[in-house]
Formats: C-alpha cells, structure tokens, sequence
C-alpha cells in the first residue's frame, strides 16, 4: 500500500496524468488561501540576531532535494559549527543534544532519522534536534559554536540568517503550491535567497554502492525517492515507504523472502534505522564535493 502511495504521489507532482491535472485544479482554492498564509508569515516575522554566524540550507520544494548531503559537506569542510534541525518524526520532544563533539549521546529513535545521519557521517559532530530553533541556537552557542547550520531553515523567517536555497534538477510539474503543487514556498520565494545552490555549479554529487550482491532490492523511506531511479534496473524488486518510515524487521524479511534477495539497498538515512536488524545490507554511498567559489562563500560567511 505504502509503495503504490509514494509512486502515485511522486506522479502527481512531477509526471501528472490527465486526472492528477483534474485533480490539480479543484484543489485551487486551497492552494490559494495556503499560499496567503504564507506570504502574510512572511511578511509580518521580524528578524532575531542572535549574534553568531547562522547559515540556512533549504528549498521551496516538498520533498529532498539534497539538503542533508550538502549541509554534511558543510560540517565536514568547516569544523566547529553545530548542526541544528527539528528531528522530524523522532520519537522525542524538546531540546535533545544528539551528538556533541562526536560522541553520539542518544540512539536514532530519540533523535530521528537525519540527525543520526548527521551524527555518524560528520567528523566530530554536534547536532541538535529541537522543535524551538531559538532555544536551540542559545545552547548552541553556550557549548562553544562557531557557527551554525539550520537544515530546512528557510521558513524561520524570524531568524536572522544567510538562506541557501538549492534548486533541484527535477522540477515540479506545476509552479504552485500544494495541494495544487508540489512547492511549500511561492515560486517567487527564491528572490529571497542570498544564495541559490545549484549541483554541478555550486556542488558535485556521485554516488557509489558498498556492498553489492546479485540480487539487490531496493528499499526508501526518502523524500522525492525517484532520485533513486538509476539503481531500479540494478535491483530485483523496490519499495518506496513514507519519508522517515520507522521500518520493522519483519516486514524486511518478508520482502527480501518474496524476492530471494541477498540484500537490501538503502541510503544512509534508511541505514541508521535498520544497522541493527542483523540483516544483509548494501549502502548508496552519497558524496558531495563543494566547489571552490561554494567554499569562499561559506567561509566569508563563518569568519
């Protein structure tokens, strides 16, 4: 049920059908009063100094768009810098330290999934989950940072902060907002970025698999999971879930069984979540290089 879902939503907003556009334009006049309440946030926040430097990696869209792999390439090319997110889906609430100075203080269903990514993928991490950025920026700042990075900051317009915004190669089918769309932020919403981050130009991506086996399937609990559309045809079966799907052993080894599979393959966001089912696991290493011009305007940006 979970797949043919995710495959049905990842069609309407990027591949739609004739009843997906039908479908579309009823939905309008929500559309409408959401993209209001958007702009009237917008419009009526005003900004916090919080007096250290604050870098914002975001987008305008639903779904991923590579905000975790460049925010990780962040962290790992400028040290002391804290990680601060809101740990979606965790099974937590309040401030949590995750991981303070690369000693990870909690396990992944404390503090979700892309924060214990964050945790095991940066060198000498700090991450902080908290729903209450402010109180979070505070305690970042008492335990030494020089600078932090907000993953999906954009819509804290209270925050004084520079917005990166990445643009994803795939655009949406329709450039509205949902139910209509698949944009959370008016198109127009990228003139307020003091910086668009495109791959290719401002970063370069590629991709490799740890760990392969004959008969691989494919299993997602990302957002946007046709990113993963190369690795279809290497995989015998694959299974897209809910982003931040909290997956259950059983129901992995039913479908490794139903496919006589000799692995499962999965991004390392999936891959916090199951290390310790015991299971037989090949990983889609992601790996972000920052681009020259990227990394002086960052640094311009921390010193």
């Amino acid at each position: 049920m979970f797949n043919k879902l995710n495959i049905w939503v990842q069609r309407y907003f990027y591949h739609p059908n004739i009843f997906d556009k039908i479908l579309s334009f009823f939905l309008i006049p929500i559309t409408i009063l959401y993209t209001f309440a958007v702009y009237f946030k917008k419009k009526f926040s005003k900004e916090i100094d919080f007096q250290i430097p604050i870098i914002s990696i975001g987008n305008i869209t639903l779904g991923g768009s590579g905000k975790t792999p460049l925010c990780m390439a962040i962290a790992n090319e400028f040290k002391d810098g804290f990680i601060i997110l809101r740990g979606y889906k965790r099974q937590s609430s309040g401030l949590v330290c995750v991981c303070i100075n690369g000693d990870i203080l909690t396990d992944v269903l404390t503090s979700g999934d892309e924060a214990m990514e964050y945790a095991t993928n940066v060198k000498n991490a700090n991450v902080i989950v908290s729903e209450n950025r402010n109180i979070a920026i505070q305690k970042a700042k008492e335990l030494g940072a020089k600078y932090i990075l907000l993953d999906d900051g954009f819509g804290k317009f209270h925050i004084k902060k520079f917005n990166i915004l990445i643009k994803p190669k795939q655009k949406p089918f329709f450039d509205v907002c949902i139910p209509s769309g698949a944009y959370r932020y008016p198109f127009y919403f990228y003139k307020f970025a003091d910086f668009i981050a495109k791959e290719d130009i401002s970063y370069f991506k590629s991709t490799k698999i740890i760990d392969p086996t004959q008969r691989m399937v494919l299993i997602s609990a990302i957002a946007n999971p046709n990113r993963l559309d190369e690795f279809k045809k290497m995989c015998v079966g694959y299974y897209y879930f809910p982003d931040h799907y909290s997956f259950k052993k059983d129901e992995l080894l039913k479908i490794i069984k139903e496919h006589n599979a000799t692995s499962i393959l999965v991004t390392n966001k999936d891959f916090v979540k199951i290390k310790d089912f015991g299971l037989n696991v090949s990983l889609i290493k992601l790996q972000v290089r920052l681009s020259g011009e990227f990394k002086e305007l960052i640094n311009s940006k921390i010193l």
